[in-house]
């Protein structure tokens, strides 16, 4: 489902649980209020293995959920949600987020009538393996609540704002499978990341061999859609150890190395004996997809523009 809009223009309470349960969750909902559904409103797009959904009500509700199969990841952008989950009571507003946890009973006694909610829904194994992949230690529970006020919290945030500000408005890039998996893969793993505590210290305990073999495997393809996940599994640490072993012997992060190293790439083909024809085709070759900040870090890198770089071969 992809760039989907309802509403405004429901027409009663019925219609607006059919349409917010095939977007997002099933559920039971009951308005608190007299308050009449027209100004419910929704929006939704799948982005990989997960969803993110745009949801308001304009009314006191009440919702009880199970959430089948997945995680549900509540961000009030206005008003509160007041959830409940075995026994917790969790009150979430602006710079808070609730966690529903899978296959189980969240009952949201009072989403206010002002609440109007990103929603992140990503699938139950898929967010498993990416804990298990980014912090190495498996079985790994979630908190109820995020932090997003600050820090890692506030820079999730920024990017998930970001991204459903493109996936709900039928971004083009979006539209290509591989970009979306991996700002899927962006999204989980930065979620994990900040809602688990680093229990990391002192120096990373990272030999430079196993830095290498990231490196190499960089190196190998470049143009793989690569996450930071997937990264630290293929030498067996977690995400924070390998980016701490990252910036002690490279001085950057894996990702920052990875951006380098297609640069590179894209760099010789524009200057060599490539057939690419266009800055396009080059960066899409290598795995990029966002030009415009390739087009940035190009000119850091290079002093010239990647336009500039194809012109001078004579093209």
């Amino acid at each position: 489902m992809r760039g989907q809009l309802e509403g405004p223009g429901f027409t009663d309470w019925d219609e607006v649980h059919e349409v917010v349960a095939d977007a997002y969750f099933p559920h039971e909902l009951r308005p608190l209020s007299r308050d009449n559904a027209a100004r419910s409103s929704l929006e939704s797009s799948d982005v990989g293995a997960s969803r993110l959904a745009r949801i308001g009500f304009g009314a006191a509700v009440a919702i009880e959920s199970d959430h089948p199969g997945a995680y549900g990841i509540n961000i009030p952008l206005t008003g509160h949600i007041v959830s409940v989950t075995g026994g917790m009571e969790v009150t979430s507003t602006p710079g808070l987020a609730t966690i529903c946890p899978p296959d189980t009973r969240t009952v949201i006694t009072n989403w206010s009538s002002s609440c109007e909610i990103i929603g992140f829904k990503v699938d139950r194994g898929y967010l498993q393996r990416e804990m298990d992949r980014v912090l190495a230690r498996p079985g790994q529970v979630l908190p109820r609540q995020l932090d997003l006020r600050a820090g890692a919290g506030a820079e999730w945030l920024r990017l998930v704002r970001s991204i459903a500000d493109q996936a709900l408005h039928d971004s083009v890039l979006l539209r290509s499978e591989m970009v979306s998996q991996q700002l899927c893969g962006a999204l989980t793993t930065a979620l994990v990341l900040t809602a688990m505590p680093d229990d990391d210290t002192g120096s990373s305990g990272i030999r430079p061999r196993i830095v290498k073999r990231v490196i190499d495997a960089i190196h190998e393809d470049p143009a793989r859609p690569w996450t930071a996940g997937e990264m630290a599994e293929l030498v067996g640490v977690s995400v924070r150890r390998m980016q701490q072993g990252f910036r002690e012997y490279v001085g950057m992060t894996p990702m920052e190395f990875l951006v380098d190293v297609r640069l590179e790439r894209v760099h010789a083909d524009l200057t060599g004996s490539a057939s690419c024809a266009t800055v396009s085709e080059a960066a899409t070759r290598w795995g990029i997809m966002h030009t415009g900040r390739f087009a940035a870090a190009y000119r850091r890198k290079y002093g010239v523009t990647p336009s500039e770089s194809l012109r001078d071969r004579g093209l």
